[in-house]
């Protein structure tokens, strides 16, 4: 061989080789989901896997549209419900940054001059940082039956979504369910008020302020407000027959609009993403990336959720799984009807998984695995190719 023609061999076989690991690991995935979707027969899936400076392998399996045989795609988008709640919390924590607001404030400091405020559970005493952890001591609107029955009533009838003041509203006069500080409890109807919080202190709107610090400059160019019933190229939803809110199985029409409008989530969660960007948008959030300034502290400040659950905490819109197999989890699922999403970092391995299903058939009355059996096995997944192993 002539001299130098063995580098030129050598750089030449590495190019091949750099694809088809991540070819592999393309393959791989998309096995991993052919295998759950035979076992579990929901209509489709897309998952993602990120890691440090490589490219995010995606893949995806079934139908967006079961009745149109649409194919899923790995492009193919879906409401990503809670996992939204992580930029709302890093938007407030960019906010504290900026002097505007401090986590110890009190949520009166901000809102007390709308008149409804004084009637809210633990009024004068819940911060800012009792909303972004759970800790106010407010019940949840999503889960009392008057607002259930108010809005089944409106997906039924198309009629326009319930804003986030008629929302809070089926909590006023209510007993607090603890002391603020001194428990934990989730609550969508925190994360609303937190969106009133922002807006107020910020003078934007809050998609406005997401869309311009996140969005644009991570480039997450298919993740977008889920404020209408029209949203472009969104999966078909699927539910249960006997769902509280009566909606029919297939929640859109025949177009593909949704018969409900999203918007009434807002900052409950409120986005319109996929697996891909949701897997970007981890990797960037806990690789530090968000914000100019050290922030991860303050997200990863969590607290107990239950004496039940000892290693599990939530921080600043996030959960925080302390001690697992795989070392420190971090993350956020996200459930809505028809739709199912899972945001996990391992934070030993520097991976980020990411996967949306457009059905919540047996998964919201959690009649099956599938959530946690997927999360499982896509971990292993990530972390076995991170650390240049097998899937274990």
């Amino acid at each position: 061989m002539r001299p130098g023609v063995g580098s030129v061999v050598i750089a030449a076989l590495w190019a091949i080789a750099a694809p088809v690991a991540a070819d592999t690991l393309q393959t791989r995935l998309q096995g991993v989901l052919a295998g759950f979707h035979e076992k579990y027969g929901f209509p489709g899936v897309t998952a993602a896997i990120a890691s440090p400076g490589g490219p995010v392998v995606t893949a995806a399996i079934g139908f967006s549209d079961l009745e149109a045989r649409r194919p899923m795609t790995p492009d193919t988008p879906m409401l990503a419900a809670s996992i939204g709640k992580t930029f709302v919390a890093v938007t407030v924590l960019a906010l504290e940054d900026e002097g505007l607001l401090s986590l110890t404030d009190p949520v009166s400091k901000h809102l007390g001059h709308r008149d409804w405020v004084a009637r809210l559970p633990n009024h004068a005493t819940m911060t800012v940082q009792d909303l972004l952890r759970h800790t106010s001591g407010l019940p949840d609107h999503v889960h009392i039956a008057s607002f259930q029955a108010d809005m089944g009533m409106r997906m039924a009838s198309g009629g326009a979504a319930i804003g986030p003041e008629e929302a809070i509203a089926f909590v006023l006069d209510a007993e607090p369910l603890f002391p603020a500080g001194s428990g934990w409890a989730y609550t969508d109807t925190g994360y609303l008020l937190l969106g009133l919080v922002i807006e107020k202190v910020s003078g934007d709107g809050f998609f406005d302020l997401v869309t311009a610090r996140f969005l644009d400059p991570l480039g997450l160019d298919n993740t977008a407000p889920a404020d209408r019933p029209d949203l472009p190229g969104v999966a078909i939803g699927y539910v249960a027959q006997n769902n509280p809110f009566g909606l029919p199985e297939r929640t859109a029409d025949a177009d593909g609009r949704l018969l409900w409008d999203p918007g009434m989530e807002w900052t409950g969660g409120g986005f319109l993403s996929t697996s891909r960007d949701l897997a970007r948008w981890g990797q960037a959030l806990f690789g530090g990336e968000a914000l100019e300034g050290p922030y991860l502290d303050r997200v990863l400040d969590g607290v107990p959720v239950s004496p039940e659950a000892p290693g599990v905490l939530y921080g600043a819109g996030v959960a925080i799984h302390s001690d697992t197999p795989r070392g420190p989890v971090y993350g956020h699922g996200g459930w809505i009807p028809g739709y199912v999403s899972s945001l996990r970092h391992y934070a030993d391995h520097s991976v980020t998984v990411a996967f949306q299903i457009n059905t919540d058939v047996g998964i919201a009355d959690d009649d099956t695995d599938l959530v946690p059996a997927l999360e499982a096995a896509l971990a292993d997944l990530a972390i076995g190719n991170a650390d240049g192993g097998e899937n274990r």
